[in-house]
């Protein structure tokens, strides 16, 4: 990444503690974040807040963020979520959804991809057609407002890593599903290759 280590403190080291409980090594992105931790503490309760308002499932914010992750050509968000949307699903199902192909998925989860494909690589070129797909999958305008914040949300949260340098660890990649890996073929390279 572009900047120096953050310097220790007790937000770092709780930042760097869940990592390790969760993913069982620190990530890149935490030692950007460790920098402004109260930064991405608000972030990431804001995310979880606008989850919670659109209802949606694990499995949900993982086709989402994914499609929103591919479009953006964000690499390391996309093996994060697409290794967890593989453990919701399955890992040909996450590479469907990277790919652009969503086969695999239900009306409901094709609608939240294509959704998330438009916020990201267009989001002035919505029409009032692309709500109603949302709608029609079940999703009430609230809910279209909180998907489309929390989709936004990871975009930005996306843009600051990309913008700074950001590199997917090796452990990431290791542990993400193979098909996952392989279609993963833009944005920062992986540590160590």
């Amino acid at each position: 990444m572009f900047l120096s280590e953050a310097p220790e403190s007790p937000e770092s080291r709780r930042l760097y503690e869940d990592d390790r409980r969760e993913m069982g090594f620190v990530m890149n992105g935490s030692r950007l974040w460790a920098h402004a931790t109260a930064l991405h503490d608000g972030l990431f309760a804001l995310l979880r807040r606008t989850a919670e308002a659109a209802g949606l499932t694990v499995r949900e914010r993982g086709v989402l963020v994914t499609a929103c992750a591919s479009t953006l050509g964000d690499s390391y968000c996309a093996l994060a979520w697409g290794t967890k949307l593989g453990r919701e699903a399955d890992g040909e199902l996450a590479a469907a959804v990277l790919s652009g192909t969503d086969r695999g998925l239900d009306a409901r989860e094709r609608a939240l991809a294509r959704w998330g494909r438009l916020v990201a690589a267009d989001p002035n070129g919505t029409e009032v057609e692309d709500v109603q797909a949302l709608r029609d999958s079940g999703f009430d305008d609230a809910q279209v407002l909180a998907i489309t914040a929390y989709a936004a949300l990871r975009l930005a949260f996306s843009s600051v890593n990309d913008a700074l340098g950001v590199r997917p660890e090796a452990q990431l990649v290791a542990g993400a599903p193979e098909p996952v890996r392989e279609v993963v073929t833009w944005g920062r390279t992986p540590e160590g290759t």
